[in-house]
């Protein structure tokens, strides 16, 4: 049996982002979201999301190139006066390592984020983070530390082969190269965490190495070698900037490749 979840990262960021989650959720293959419950278009996401139930929805934690849930008195070392966090993710990840204080600021914020998505009153169906900084060494741990108390139960372990990536696509050689290496690493960490909290996750991500280049081409490549067992896809759709991700979604050929193939759509509350 194969099973696949197909996330759409960024709902909440915008109206855009918000009219092409609905619509490929509606329309076309997407099963889940994850929420950016900082940004200006959260309110509509989380409207939105109540009048499609079956969308699972889940936090999409942002701690780079965002906006934060709170001040700048309260977390001097993460943000500017005007809540946005660093938009070079290399730098912050060094300093979330090597500072030692900045962990109990992270931990302040990633709180007010958890407190954000349940006040809404939305079931949370998964956690990963923005640019995929919930696995970075630090951050990690203070999700596992909070599991219980936060509801996390069904988290991306995000790693994607470059191997197989390269017999699917062409291309950004380095970005994808580097990235694969990169959270081979830290999916090998978090792997045996997550199995102690008994936290859930797919046996294989894809969309990591496509660096929003998730398009028709490539999921019609991808579902045939889709392997046994559960996997996750996740993409950027909008109505501008990533319409080609939306367009991919909704295609008839895709959706009727993942008839023929008999691949099962699922959330990540279904795992």
């Amino acid at each position: 049996m194969r099973r696949l979840i197909v996330n759409a990262d960024d709902f909440g960021r915008s109206h855009s982002i918000n009219a092409a989650v609905i619509r490929a959720h509606r329309d076309g293959i997407l099963t889940t979201a994850s929420l950016m419950v900082n940004e200006v278009a959260c309110a509509e996401a989380v409207k939105l999301a109540k009048e499609n139930p079956r969308l699972g929805v889940g936090l999409h934690l942002a701690l780079v190139c965002g906006t934060s849930a709170l001040s700048q008195e309260i977390i001097p070392g993460l943000v500017d006066a005007q809540k946005q966090f660093t938009n070079n993710p290399v730098a912050a990840g060094f300093r979330y390592f090597f500072s030692a204080p900045l962990k109990e600021q992270l931990r302040l914020e990633i709180a007010a984020q958890f407190a954000k998505f349940h006040a809404t009153g939305l079931r949370l169906d998964h956690v990963n983070g923005h640019l995929n900084i919930h696995l970075h060494p630090v951050i990690f741990d203070i999700l596992m530390e909070n599991a219980e108390q936060w509801g996390i139960k069904h988290l991306r372990l995000t790693r994607d082969s470059f191997r197989e990536n390269a017999n699917l696509a062409s291309g950004q050689w380095g970005y994808r190269l580097s990235h694969a290496f990169i959270y081979r690493l830290l999916s090998q960490r978090s792997k045996p965490l997550l199995a102690r909290k008994k936290i859930r996750h797919t046996d294989r991500v894809f969309g990591l190495l496509q660096n929003a280049r998730v398009d028709e081409e490539f999921i019609l490549k991808l579902l045939p070698q889709l392997p046994a067992g559960d996997s996750e896809l996740y993409s950027h759709p909008s109505l501008d900037e990533f319409k080609h991700e939306l367009d991919a979604l909704i295609s008839p050929r895709v959706k009727a490749l993942v008839r023929q193939d008999e691949i099962e759509l699922i959330r990540y509350q279904d795992l």
